[in-house]
């Protein structure tokens, strides 16, 4: 990622006062797939990390996985290790026969942290079926077995046919090649590639048609928001509020969001950070056309001081302007 195609896209207002701006790149897409909108550069190369399991879904399916509706909305998630999102998990690995030992994911104790503190309390630990990406890793070992492929841990290899063949699939949905493949925070291959081509490979999975690899994809995550993230998730929070919105977070400051009708967006805060991913989504959502004002409290993020509410993260520059609102970040 090169820094300097970096804008400012938010604020952090404490007390009535700047205390943090965020930098960033968004692309908004229109019905037609063109750009409507742009704030940075959107040929920026970016790890969209975790934002890319819906393609990597895609690719499964596609190899001749069967899932029912939740467990491939699972399958696309960054779940938060609730008892739910476990049992669903656990639900693929039994319909495939498959050790909840083959997992080779990093252990990890749950994002929910009442579902981590009682796994501490009755003396268990971090482990691969808590961890967020269970579900894509559960996924994957059930795509080796249904075509023959080795499912000991070299599954996470990118020279695996597994690997090779998503790899192919997330390359056709963004329409460019692969900048670079990296490791991610799971041990699964971390693709490497443009925030444009993230944007189309977004419009390809949210226009997907009914009976397409796409189509089921979309279709599982709108049906299940709360199994692809968890609470206080932009994934789980912004779905419901729009039909046929498909959302979806990554790690280090990424999210995506894509309409069945082709608009889309795609952002990336450049520090990483996970607290302005909702404005600007917001701002972007409403630079496409849709009425944001409706849902603001899934996008308000309070600034808190003492236990009480002193300030919030609000959008800057082309972001503030889609939303109406000052885009100034230096007003006190």
């Amino acid at each position: 990622m090169n820094p300097g195609g970096t804008v400012p896209l938010a604020v952090v207002e404490r007390s009535g006062a700047v205390e943090s701006v965020h930098h960033g790149v968004v692309v908004v897409l229109g019905i037609d797939g063109e750009v409507i909108a742009q704030a940075g550069d959107p040929t920026m190369l970016v790890y969209p990390r975790s934002s890319n399991k819906p393609f990597q879904a895609v690719g499964m399916v596609e190899a001749g996985l069967e899932l029912d509706v939740a467990q491939l909305a699972v399958a696309c998630s960054s779940h938060w290790g609730t008892p739910r999102h476990v049992s669903v998990v656990q639900s693929v690995l039994d319909r495939y026969g498959i050790d909840v030992a083959a997992l080779a994911n990093t252990p990890d104790l749950p994002l929910d942290r009442p579902a981590a503190e009682q796994i501490l309390r009755s003396g268990g630990g971090p482990s691969s079926l808590t961890m967020t990406c269970s579900g894509k890793h559960a996924a994957m070992l059930a795509t080796c077995l249904v075509n023959g492929w080795p499912t000991d841990a070299s599954y996470l290899d990118p020279d695996h046919p597994l690997q090779r063949h998503l790899t192919e699939v997330v390359t056709r949905l963004a329409e460019e090649p692969m900048a670079g493949v990296g490791v991610d925070g799971c041990g699964a291959p971390a693709l490497r590639f443009g925030l444009l081509g993230l944007a189309r490979a977004v419009r390809a999975v949210a226009t997907g048609a009914p009976g397409s690899a796409e189509g089921a994809v979309a279709h599982a995550m709108t049906t299940h928001p709360d199994l692809v993230g968890g609470a206080g998730c932009e994934a789980t929070m912004f779905m419901p509020c729009v039909p046929g919105l498909v959302v979806k977070d990554g790690a280090e400051g990424v999210l995506v969001a894509g309409l069945s009708d082709g608009r889309t967006v795609v952002l990336k805060i450049a520090d990483g950070s996970v607290r302005a991913r909702a404005v600007v989504l917001a701002a972007g959502l409403a630079a496409a056309g849709i009425d944001v004002d409706a849902f603001a409290e899934v996008w308000h993020v309070p600034v808190m001081g003492h236990g009480r509410p002193v300030g919030s993260v609000r959008a800057a520059g082309a972001a503030a302007e889609w939303l109406g609102m000052s885009g100034a970040v230096d007003e006190h």
